[in-house]
């Protein structure tokens, strides 16, 4: 496929990078115990890139463990993570990760991730590499010192940008199907193109995703997600036809449906546009998440209403409810990560809302309240959900946007409800009216919390005591400790 611009790829780069103390090591250890050495894959691919990488891989044609102990010891490295079941071994120099693996073959069965290994030689190992641009090797023993090993041309597929696989395709991706959204990762990441052959090889075997489990996809996910310009793997993923296969909710987005010359948007483009507007104002990945699953129930409440045109009415409470089951499917982390997630999925309408009307203090009070802390990623989402192709419209939200973004800094000043402490407790309304624990002291709680953010009140104790005694007294509560006023303690 061609491309526009080609990638420098500089090889006096490899010069001089093999003087640093643990290829030195590596170097001498190889040649005391009379083995072959390289660094390989992602290393040498980032340097040749001229990218920072603090993953460095050391192949060796012999027993990884035992070259892995050996360059530890001549290091002084300290101590060595052993990964027995496969052959692998790993320390970390200062904040850089190291890990050593012997050169080999492998073979798959077609049910199982779990390959049959046997020692090999590197260009073993380099055929079994995902793409040829992880397929590039440094020796470290002095006799080839430094020369690089690219069978494969990846160097020429990296001034090109290309993905591309050692072997065929087929082979790869059916030996370890997780390479597929491997290739679409590396892709989104490095702005690189998927070469015909490969890409149409992902397609055909796009069901062999099945046998991965959630956790190895939703960390690629991730990184896509996490990518400057993630709306090229989410199009590459659907594509390919991977998306389904994991996120079928996401699919369920596409299309955009007309009925008597009256249509909406495709829901699946403007969601990875958004995307990739909250990429660039935020390196947050739940905040992206959160713009990812932002209309996720859009389809599942979709409704055309004569005279109204389409509707989605409670797609945002649809949507936060959706959001607990697609993180267990995907095995992430279901704890502040999601809540935050669900939380704005639920609020994402809210600030909008605010830009189509008159802007009052109490709205803003509410929506400081209910957002907390979160309010900046709330109103960072927000923002980037403005995708108008009607121009005026799109610059009369973000106008509009931005008082709101004045009147949330001028209310928070004034009355401090972002992160909201009522000014009476519980302890306070059982001391005043000597009563145990009961519902009477929430409902107190709530009509003092309301009558803050309406204005009615202001934000401190000494107007709020007054209100908690009246409530009381509405409730048939006796009030036996009414002194107790503002500025005391309970």
């Amino acid at each position: 496929m061609a491309r526009d611009t080609s990638y420098t790829v500089d090889a006096s780069r490899l010069h001089g990078v093999l003087d640093q103390p643990l290829f030195v090591a590596a170097a001498k250890v190889a040649e005391r115990m009379g083995v072959k050495a390289y660094t390989i894959g992602g290393y040498v691919r980032d340097l040749l890139l001229g990218k920072p990488c603090k993953d460095i891989d050391i192949v060796c044609e012999a027993d990884g463990i035992a070259y892995a102990q050996a360059v530890a010891q001549e290091l002084n490295a300290g101590h060595v993570h052993v990964f027995k079941n496969f052959g692998t071994a790993m320390f970390m120099l200062g904040d850089v990760q190291v890990e050593f693996v012997g050169a080999r073959k492998e073979s798959y069965s077609r049910n199982s991730r779990k390959p049959e290994v046997v020692p090999g030689t590197i260009r073993d190992d380099q055929e079994r590499r995902d793409f040829t641009i992880n397929a590039l090797a440094i020796p470290l023993n002095a006799e080839d010192r430094g020369q690089l090993v690219d069978p494969f041309y990846g160097v020429h597929d990296l001034e090109r940008g290309i993905i591309r696989t050692p072997l065929a395709p087929d082979i790869t991706f059916s030996d370890d199907p997780l390479r597929m959204l491997r290739a679409i990762r590396f892709a989104t990441q490095l702005g690189f193109f998927i070469d015909a052959p490969t890409f149409e090889a992902i397609q055909r075997n796009a069901e062999r995703l099945d046998i991965i489990s959630a956790e190895r996809i939703h960390t690629e996910l991730n990184k896509i997600i996490g990518a400057p310009v993630p709306s090229i793997g989410f199009k590459l993923l659907l594509d390919s036809g991977l998306l389904v296969r994991f996120f079928p909710e996401m699919v369920d987005l596409l299309g955009a449906e007309e009925k008597f010359g009256i249509g909406h948007k495709d829901n699946f483009y403007h969601t990875i546009q958004v995307l990739d507007n909250v990429a660039k104002h935020s390196d947050d990945l739940w905040l992206r998440w959160a713009a990812v699953l932002h209309d996720i129930a859009k389809p599942r409440t979709k409704r055309f209403e004569q005279g109204r045109g389409w509707t989605f009415h409670g797609h945002e409470d649809k949507g936060a409810r959706m959001v607990p089951g697609i993180f267990r499917r995907m095995k992430l982390p279901l704890d502040e990560q999601m809540r935050f997630v669900k939380k704005l999925v639920a609020l994402h309408l809210r600030p909008i809302a605010l830009t189509k009307e008159e802007v009052t203090d109490s709205a803003v009070r509410r929506l400081l309240f209910d957002a907390g802390d979160d309010i900046d990623a709330l109103m960072i989402l927000c923002k980037a959900d403005i995708t108008s192709k009607n121009e005026a419209r799109k610059k009369r939200y973000l106008a509009n946007y931005e008082l709101v973004l004045e009147k949330l800094k001028e209310v928070e000043e004034k009355d401090r409800v972002r992160n909201f402490q009522p000014p009476i407790t519980g302890e306070d309304i059982m001391g005043a009216f000597n009563i145990p624990p009961c519902k009477a002291i929430g409902d107190i709680k709530t009509v003092i919390k309301d009558a803050i953010l309406d204005g009615r009140i202001h934000n401190d104790r000494a107007a709020a005591w007054p209100l908690m005694l009246e409530e009381g007294k509405k409730l048939g509560l006796t009030v036996v400790n009414g002194m107790e006023g503002p500025g005391s303690s309970s």
